[in-house]
């Protein structure tokens, strides 16, 4: 008996929650003894000596005595390979059909082994078993050795653990897995590969893996950077995996390097990836090739949010809207948790705590003012109970998950959420299509309500316990599109299902509108759905590094759209954390600030940090043409909308190692301060002329400058020739144009819509050029040049111009 996680239960809850809680932990570890296969024996096999090949469309298969590889290059330039007759599909990354093979590819003969020669690709398969990349130029990108296997005696296909070893060169960097807060570069060391939950619940006393902190989605996915180029890889088991990083050394001369190398293991599954080789941008284009378009977010939706925690009532929500507009801090939504619900029960709203919300939503007069939009927690835990139309129209369908006995499983809720009284809490199996389609049915009565968009919560999924994991048994079973499987494989994807069936919910409740979802966890493809919520850093100088590093290596993961919450932050927690995380955030493609009870709104910490946070705003609000065009082109290409420095000098082995500054689009350089009583501060640059944005001041890269930093400015650097749409001070978009280098062009990008809906937005490209000395625009496919009145639009020169 774990009597001290019933004390900690105890204390966190009073004493009868604390019990239940307490009982729903033990009923889930009594649930996995008797549902989960019994440890035993296991025999090691590794593929043995290769006995043939059989060619196939874009590849083929290469049989080993003791296992057999399938490599295929598709359309688009992705290698899959799939050991122990995995296929490519059916894959919850790829989220829909697969792409056609490449035909041109074919596998042929080689010295020692097998050949697949693509136009971006080179494979080598040897005969005991090993995978080489390489560039179309033969230098070697990765070489994954040959696996191992250990097959439980009695257990079916699929069950057994596996581990895959690589090698890769020596001065490789790895990035991604998701985002973790350890650095933008993954440093050496074991990351888990299992979605985790966001806190709310003492610990009980486990420490998690390095790498493995809490609240990060698990996307498996990491982009390996070195002097031989650039290559990203899908491990495409959701089953939970544990991947470990070795860092390289280059020795004094040829062949005494120790090569970089990384280690997967995991528990069962199918021991299946793919591999993108190339450029970071083509990188991306691949990845979107396979895996499908980022959501592109409404216009509105880049604006502030704010969520007010803890809120008892209407008015407490009308009195952050109308402070915030009071003190000249633009609004765009407002976030209300599970406290808006009635009863605890899903998809409702309290009608005597939280009256109007309709009217508030549509932002029809009041105190709630034009334009300030509605958006629900929407959380996977249904409270079981009678009186809760969601737990009886899904016990109807069966549509809860069950344990290994058939008895649907129940949890304890979470403090003050979904279902604290009653019968606990219940989860719908989002791996079926049927309850996918049904749940995203519900999300109707909320637009009913007045929300204009809706952010998950506890999608790992997360269960409250008093100790072992915060999940649900691992014994659970699930449909798994109908193949039938249990929590192990369905753990990872939980969370992206359920972003699945709100979005194509919202899409055919409202055909012309779309779709604003926030998703706080998911898997590989969960950028079809809408921008990940970074949530659970810190509230003091270390969340805000790692955060920003969370979001670097979420880009680096196929997840092009995505932003860390602003913390709830105490006043006496200091004015200046404060202001610098505003700043961060005012530049991320989701912003939403928080407050509560036990945390301050931004006029709390004084008149100086109030004004620092309104110009921080008032720059969104300008920059907001430009910013909505980088996300258009994440949409389009999966470009990130925070980049590394290292983005377009991938070559540059300095940069790599950035994680402190980074790229938004392809014209600003950011360098937000992260560390307490900074009033300078060091920036390494890439190649080529830049710009202040503030002060005019022109930095020369690549190499370091130091730039200042006053609590009034967040340094925004901006690169020599670019052409950036801003909004114009009487409305409109107009052109900032920064003085190119004299023999350089300049570009620039405007991608306007009508802000909402699924029209073909209006695409226009400009470069910028010195002729005479004088900075002159053109608009790619406009008759002749468009002078200093832009093609069309209004210019304003920045940056003295040097001459030629």
């Amino acid at each position: 008996m774990d009597v001290r996680g019933l004390v900690r239960a105890a204390r966190w809850v009073g004493p009868v929650d604390g019990v239940r809680v307490w009982s729903a932990s033990w009923r889930r570890h009594r649930s996995d003894v008797r549902g989960l296969p019994p440890g035993g024996p296991a025999r090691a096999r590794v593929p043995g000596g290769a006995l043939g090949a059989e060619p196939g469309p874009g590849g083929g298969t290469v049989r080993f005595a003791r296992s057999r590889l399938l490599v295929r290059v598709f359309v688009g330039g992705a290698v899959f390979c799939g050991w122990d007759g995995a296929e490519p599909g059916p894959s919850y990354a790829l989220g829909g059909e697969l792409p056609e093979a490449d035909v041109r590819a074919v596998l042929e003969p080689d010295q020692d082994g097998w050949r697949l020669v693509s136009e971006r690709t080179t494979v080598l398969v040897s005969r005991q078993g090993a995978v080489e990349f390489r560039t179309p130029g033969g230098v070697l990108l990765r070489r994954d050795l040959p696996p191992r296997w250990w097959d439980r005696a009695g257990s079916g296909a699929g069950d057994a653990r596996w581990v895959q070893r690589s090698e890769l060169p020596a001065d490789a960097r790895f990035f991604g897995l998701g985002g973790r807060a350890r650095g933008a570069r993954l440093p050496a060391g074991a990351y888990r590969l299992w979605s985790t939950g966001r806190g709310g619940w003492p610990s009980s006393g486990e420490r998690p893996l390095p790498g493995g902190e809490p609240g990060h989605p698990a996307v498996p996915v990491h982009t390996v950077v070195s002097d031989a180029g650039c290559h990203m890889v899908l491990h495409d088991c959701s089953r939970e995996g544990l991947l470990t990083l070795h860092d390289g050394a280059e020795g004094a001369g040829s062949g005494h390097d120790r090569p970089a190398g990384c280690e997967l293991a995991a528990d069962g599954g199918p021991l299946r990836y793919w591999v993108l080789t190339g450029p970071p941008a083509r990188l991306t284009r691949g990845w979107v090739a396979l895996t499908g378009a980022p959501a592109l977010p409404p216009l509105w939706a880049l604006g502030h949010h704010h969520r007010r925690r803890g809120a008892r009532d209407v008015r407490e929500v009308t009195g952050t809207v109308e402070g915030h507009l009071g003190h000249g801090l633009p609004l765009a939504a407002v976030h209300l948790g599970p406290e808006h619900l009635e009863g605890g029960r899903a998809f409702t709203v309290d009608g005597k705590r939280f009256p109007g919300l309709r009217g508030f939503g549509a932002g029809a007069g009041g105190a709630a003012g034009e334009g300030v939009r509605l958006v629900s927690a929407v959380v996977p835990a249904v409270r079981a109970g009678a009186g809760c139309a969601v737990y009886e129209e899904g016990s109807a369908a069966d549509a809860f998950v069950r344990d290994a006995r058939g008895a649907v499983v129940r949890g304890a809720a979470p403090p003050g959420g979904t279902g604290r009284r009653g019968g606990g809490v219940v989860w719908p199996d989002f791996t079926d299509a049927a309850v996918r389609h049904w749940w995203g049915g519900l999300y109707g009565g909320l637009l009913e309500q007045g929300f204009s968009g809706v952010w998950h919560e506890g999608d790992e999924p997360w269960a409250a316990g008093a100790f072992g994991e915060r999940t649900l048994p691992r014994s659970a079973r699930h449909s798994l599109e109908g193949r039938g499987g249990d929590h192990r494989e369905a753990h990872n994807v939980y969370g992206l299902q359920m972003a699945q069936a709100a979005h194509r919910g919202l899409r055919g409740l409202r055909p012309g509108v779309r779709p604003f979802l926030v998703p706080g966890a998911g898997w590989a493809g969960v950028h079809r759905y809408g921008p990940v919520r970074v949530g659970g850093a810190g509230a003091d100088w270390e969340g805000l590094r790692g955060s920003l590093s969370a979001l670097l290596g979420l880009g680096l993961s196929g997840v092009p759209l995505a932003g860390a919450d602003v913390p709830a932050l105490p006043e006496h927690g200091g004015a200046e954390l404060f202001v610098r995380w505003m700043q961060l955030g005012s530049l991320l493609p989701f912003l939403r600030t928080c407050s509560g009870a036990d945390a301050a709104e931004p006029w709390r910490f004084g008149a100086g940090a109030l004004a620092a946070v309104r110009e921080a705003f008032a720059r969104r609000e300008e920059l907001m043409p430009y910013l909505y065009t980088v996300a258009h082109t994440a949409h389009r290409a999966g470009v990130p909308w925070v980049r590394p420095v290292w983005w377009h000098e991938p070559e540059d082995r300095a940069l790599r190692e950035v994680g402190d500054a980074f790229l938004v689009g392809g014209s600003l350089l950011v360098a937000p301060v992260t560390e307490p009583g900074a009033v300078s501060r060091e920036v390494r640059l890439p190649r080529g002329r830049w710009y202040d944005r503030a002060t005019g001041a022109v930095y020369r890269g690549p190499g370091r400058v130091v730039v200042r930093t006053p609590l009034s400015r967040l340094p925004v650097l901006v690169r020599a020739g670019a052409v950036l749409p801003v909004a114009a001070a009487g409305g409109g978009v107009e052109l900032e144009v920064w003085a190119p280098e004299p023999g350089r062009r300049g570009m620039g990008l405007l991608i306007r819509d009508g802000g909402d809906g699924w029209d073909a937005p209006v695409v226009e490209r400009f470069t910028s050029r010195l002729v005479d000395g004088r900075v002159l625009v053109v608009r790619e496919g406009a008759d002749g040049e468009g002078g200093e009145d832009g093609a069309g639009y209004p210019v304003r020169v920045c940056g003295a111009p040097l001459p030629e």
